[in-house]
């Protein structure tokens, strides 16, 4: 086998084509590898549309980037024909080693994308030497075709929730399968509020899933969606999500500390002391502010022993159990707010819990783990460092998908 045969293997080059000539040029920098195939005299070639074997129309020269040669770049030409098919007409045809439409070999994207999942895209592209946009169409065209044939007929648990995609009030909301391990991302879309909810059912049902079908939905206690998930799937059970009940009062707290501290001097090391649990993690400054904060009598200090009992309402080993102690909590909460208007986000936190109780108890009837959407943060700082240099939501809503949705593999695509 010659250094040619060798060179048309690693290809994929089949007949009726084949490689003619290479040719490096070491003038530029880094040198370039040019390999020539052309068809067999008088070949036939099949209808992109229906297969047919046909002659030849005509020629257009095409150039692809494929994979680099060691340390060269290398590059594909090829004289591509068009058919001229009884049926269907002229048509150009498809070579085997890149997609139509493209400037690169199937290999070479395939070696992006895989780049991709695992380093920032500008990162990757550099690796590859393309610019980042050339990158981001790759990954666009696989990661939509992919999408198109994902089946979501057995969906019947979901939990969605809202990320920043960049500064400013930027939002993507994302849907995942509760059923999944791994991989669990099936929607995401920019914004937030009930018209995701809706585009999500409408997705659904576009990928053979059955809205009546959907079980269990895990989500915040954001108003707009618990209304979209009542409208669109009325027939399912309503989780909310643990995560947010804490972050609920967890964000009331803060509001408390920055209010009062405009009044009264803090304790050093407060601010981060209070926003973890008493028993994890915590510095000794962070110790000794917590035990200053508990015995200066200060709002704040209330409104931290209400976020901390939340701790053992979550520990509850039975729905009974779980009932008894977020009644408890609630009554507890609400004598410990009498002491001013500075806990007025507190009282609200309390109100928001006491309204959505039920909601909130679903947690310990439920199957699923709510941890799931926890983990979901994760996912999120993951794929905004992939999509390091993007340039709209649009990208960072293709790197969640590349990274955490179900698309198989994403080159037989095309």
């Amino acid at each position: 086998m010659d250094a040619g045969e060798v060179l048309a293997l690693g290809l994929g080059v089949t007949q009726p084509w084949r490689l003619v000539s290479q040719h490096l040029e070491i003038e530029k920098s880094p040198h370039e590898l040019h390999l020539t195939l052309e068809a067999d005299r008088g070949a036939m070639f099949a209808c992109p549309e229906c297969g047919r074997g046909c002659k030849a129309h005509d020629f257009s020269e095409f150039r692809w980037r494929h994979l680099n040669f060691f340390q060269h770049h290398c590059y594909i030409t090829a004289r591509v024909p068009r058919t001229n098919c009884p049926e269907h007409g002229v048509k150009r045809v498809r070579v085997p080693w890149a997609r139509e439409g493209s400037g690169f070999t199937l290999l070479f994207e395939q070696a992006a994308l895989m780049l991709a999942r695992e380093m920032p895209v500008l990162a990757a592209a550099r690796e590859m030497g393309i610019t980042d946009q050339r990158l981001w169409r790759i990954i666009g065209h696989y990661v939509g075709a992919a999408l198109e044939r994902l089946d979501l007929a057995d969906l019947k648990a979901v939990a969605f929730d809202e990320t920043a995609s960049k500064r400013g009030h930027n939002y993507v909301t994302i849907f995942i399968d509760l059923d999944r391990k791994s991989r669990p991302v099936v929607f995401a879309m920019p914004g937030k509020g009930k018209e995701t909810v809706r585009r999500f059912k409408d997705f659904l049902i576009a990928h053979n899933g059955k809205p009546g079908r959907i079980a269990e939905v895990v989500c915040d206690m954001s108003p707009a969606f618990l209304a979209a998930i009542g409208e669109t799937f009325p027939d399912a059970n309503v989780t909310v999500d643990w995560f947010h009940v804490v972050q609920l009062f967890t964000r009331a707290l803060d509001e408390v500390r920055k209010a009062e501290a405009r009044l009264v001097k803090m304790p050093s090391a407060v601010r981060w002391a209070v926003l973890k649990a008493k028993e994890n993690n915590l510095t000794s400054k962070q110790e000794a502010a917590l035990a200053e904060l508990e015995a200066s009598g200060l709002l704040t200090a209330v409104a931290w022993q209400i976020k901390e009992k939340l701790r053992w309402v979550r520990v509850a080993s039975t729905p009974q159990a779980a009932k008894w102690r977020l009644s408890h909590f609630i009554r507890y909460a609400r004598e410990k707010v009498t002491g001013g208007p500075l806990l007025a986000p507190v009282l609200t936190a309390i109100e928001t819990v006491e309204k959505q109780a039920e909601r909130i108890l679903q947690r310990w009837a439920s199957t699923y783990s709510n941890a799931r959407m926890e983990a979901l943060n994760g996912i999120f700082k993951a794929a905004r460092a992939r999509a390091r240099g993007y340039r709209n939501t649009q990208t960072f809503i293709s790197m969640i998908y590349l990274i955490a949705a179900p698309l198989g593999q994403l080159v037989k695509s095309t």
